[in-house]
């Protein structure tokens, strides 16, 4: 079951920051654009490519192989032929010519193995890149949001210095008038200060996020628009978020394909056990072979059965085989238990920031209100200036505070939906062609019928 997580109007509008621009940049266009050049997915692709055609390597045995063989030169000879000529030795120009085509009949099932080999290691492959562009997406989204966030405190900030500077220009034109004392002056010049601190901090803070963004994206932030997170869809409940975590993460799909994978490869190692057979044409058209002048030609049609023994060589590989099969198991195990850690981490943080977002909402208000009284009460002097001037910086941190927390509650919902592999989709955003997977239940290759017959 699912249900419709709503960021209250309200929350969008104080999260958001305006921009001069015509036209946002908005969220899904970022990711779009990321998924599209970011070199961690484009390395993925690449690796789920090279795979592929592994794929297509072991598909080949299934198929005729054809040898060809030609050679011209000077050949000498001796023996009882030349001799009982009364030639003794006989040099001659040889030339050969001969095409041999082989088709596998039988061999254990070690060919069909590999390719279901190869085929899942493309599944596994294909997964992986879905994850990674949901990871990248993910990154893209924080990076997004953090540029958004880091603006916002930046105004709080550039608020914070305007008030600090008034109330410095009034204490100091009361201390010029002697109607005011020369130590306020310097308390409000060290707030002033402090203040103008807290601008540059933030400011630094901003540039670090433009840097993250254009390393994460690929270019610089242009006229950022707040995300519409009213579209975004939730599970109901923790247990429906790890349900659908263990229907759809990319990463256990993955470790499953290579669970898949390992077992063909003990599949294959068990087909070392039995005879190979191939049927075997070949003909060829020599010239002058072995001191016998004129042509030589020869046509064979032949089934042909290999047995080939390694002294306990297939037994270790076999064996090997096995452990490799557990790896993997074991592997997909503790990947099952870190994907359902992640959802719980992600759910409970996403918990916490919407219980928190209220409080803050309501720190900002008080602070707020709090901030405009002092300054009336100091204006007819029943509040000492360290009043007034802690009542500003209360009001800067409270808006910081909610500002994180309104942050930290949107990332919080799209965490949720990297976790469950929901992310692009509710993004609306295409993943990369290249997550296609290989399906069993749709054959690639065709075996031949005597191959059949013999398994």
């Amino acid at each position: 079951m699912r249900k419709k997580t709503v960021i209250t109007s309200l929350l969008a509008t104080q999260w958001l920051f305006a921009t001069n621009g015509v036209s946002a940049q908005s969220l899904t266009d970022v990711v779009r654009e990321t998924l599209g050049t970011n070199p961690d997915v484009q390395i993925a692709i690449s690796q789920r490519n090279a795979v592929e055609q592994e794929m297509e390597q072991a598909k080949a045995g299934f198929y005729p192989s054809a040898d060809i063989n030609v050679g011209h030169g000077w050949e000498t000879s001796n023996n009882p032929t030349t001799r009982g000529r009364g030639d003794g030795s006989s040099n001659l120009d040889r030339s050969e010519a001969e095409i041999t085509i082989r088709q596998l009949l039988y061999d254990g099932s070690a060919t069909e193995s590999e390719f279901d080999r190869q085929r899942a290691r493309v599944n596994s492959r294909a997964y992986t890149t879905f994850g990674t562009s949901e990871v990248i997406a993910l990154k893209a989204i924080e990076a997004y949001l953090d540029v958004l966030r880091q603006q916002k405190l930046v105004s709080f900030a550039q608020e914070n210095l305007a008030a600090h500077q008034k109330t410095h220009e009034q204490i100091t034109k009361r201390s010029e008038r002697g109607v005011g004392r020369q130590s306020d002056a310097q308390q409000t010049l060290g707030r002033l200060a402090l203040a103008r601190t807290n601008l540059l901090a933030e400011e630094n803070n901003l540039r670090d996020a433009v840097i993250s963004f254009e390393r994460i994206v690929g270019k610089k932030p242009e006229d950022l628009s707040e995300p519409d997170s009213n579209k975004l869809v939730l599970p109901a409940s923790l247990e429906d978020a790890i349900a659908m975590a263990l229907a759809n993460h990319p990463t256990l799909m993955s470790a499953e394909a290579d669970v898949e994978a390992a077992r063909m490869q003990q599949k294959a190692a068990k087909a070392l056990f039995y005879p190979r057979f191939h049927l075997e044409v070949s003909g060829s058209e020599n010239n002058d072979l072995d001191g016998i002048p004129g042509p030589n030609r020869d046509g064979q049609i032949m089934l042909r059965g290999r047995y080939n023994l390694k002294g306990g060589r297939d037994m270790a590989r076999r064996e090997e085989t096995a452990h490799l099969l557990n790896e993997a198991i074991e592997v997909k195990n503790n990947t099952r238990r870190q994907v359902i850690e992640s959802i719980q981490l992600s759910w409970h943080a996403y918990q916490t920031a919407k219980q928190q977002l209220e409080n803050f909402r309501i720190h900002v208000d008080a602070s707020q209100n709090a901030r405009d009284a002092y300054k009336k009460q100091f204006n007819i002097g029943q509040r000492t200036l360290l009043d007034l001037l802690d009542s500003e910086n209360e009001l800067f941190t409270a808006r910081i505070d909610h500002a994180n927390s309104i942050n930290a509650l949107i990332f919080a919902t799209y965490r949720i939906l990297a976790g469950t592999g929901q992310l692009l989709q509710e993004l609306e955003v295409a993943p990369p062609a290249e997550i296609a997977t290989v399906s069993r239940d749709q054959p690639v290759y065709k075996l031949p019928a005597l191959y059949n017959i013999l398994k």
